[in-house]
């Protein structure tokens, strides 16, 4: 099983030292990678669920935020957890995801994506918020079209995007797997059918999980499944998520100040990437 960990500005703050400080050590612990969440904007009423969200929450750019973990860490892979991706111009975003990892040396191999709850986050984008899923699918496409792309130009004509000759350079290294994450049914058929993997989200019974699993997997593309875990997950548990096919558990720390959260990591990594 691989782990990866969260890193919130919205809870922790946007502090660089600290960033760095917790990327490092979760490299040093063992952790596969480091997963950095978005909104691009909230306002008042905002809310996820029945959760209304503080909309002074410093949510800081996660690709700007992962660049930055790149320049002072080795190994650790870069994830999103999860990129708005109707939010973004796929155009500008494959240039930026390509830079990212080359300069990492080929990290940036986590990126997650999604559609978004919020409407008002939507408006402000001029985003159609019943059409972000036809928005997201067509990214998608676009993406891998520019990164596949040679010197004589790629071309596309599409509901959202058009564009015909174009070059988009620098290229990854390689095609950067897109993970799809959401909670609904389209969600996974999304990922069965454009995505190289699969991260529901948490609110769903084991029941909905893994229906939705099956749906994704019936695309019959080869997924990638990562899961949300908790810090005081047991080995059992971990065993059983490997067990339905899970190859990854992201978690997420809980305690405020920083020397509290690398006990946590150092704890979790004692138990369970590096057990006794």
């Amino acid at each position: 099983m691989k782990f990866g960990i969260t890193y919130s500005t919205a809870a922790h703050g946007v502090d660089p030292d600290e960033l760095v400080a917790f990327a490092q050590h979760a490299e040093n612990c063992g952790f596969e990678s480091l997963y950095v969440p978005e909104h691009i904007v909230l306002y008042p009423g905002a809310a996820v669920g029945p959760y209304e969200l503080d909309p002074s929450l410093p949510f800081a750019d996660p690709l700007d935020c992962l660049t930055f973990v790149a320049g002072a860490t080795r190994r650790i892979l870069l994830g999103t957890g999860v990129l708005l991706l109707p939010y973004h111009h796929p155009v500008t975003l494959a240039k930026r995801l390509a830079t990212i990892d080359l300069l990492s040396r080929g990290r940036m191999r986590l990126l997650t994506v999604g559609l978004g709850t919020l409407p008002g986050e939507a408006r402000a984008l001029g985003v159609d918020f019943a059409a972000r899923g036809r928005r997201a699918d067509e990214a998608i496409d676009v993406l891998r079209l520019l990164w596949r792309g040679g010197p004589e130009g790629v071309g596309f004509a599409g509901e959202f995007f058009s564009f015909e000759d174009v070059c988009s350079f620098p290229k990854p290294l390689g095609d950067l797997p897109i993970h799809v994450g959401g909670s609904s049914p389209a969600a996974a058929r999304r990922a069965g059918l454009r995505g190289d993997g699969w991260f529901p989200g948490g609110m769903l019974s084991e029941a909905e999980r893994a229906a939705q699993w099956e749906t994704a997997r019936a695309g019959g593309r080869a997924l990638e499944y990562t899961r949300w875990g908790s810090l005081d997950m047991t080995a059992e548990r971990v065993e059983a998520l490997a067990a339905t096919g899970v190859d990854r558990v992201v978690v997420s720390p809980g305690a405020v100040g920083l020397d509290e959260r690398r006990k946590e990591l150092t704890a979790f990594a004692e138990r369970l990437i590096r057990p006794a």
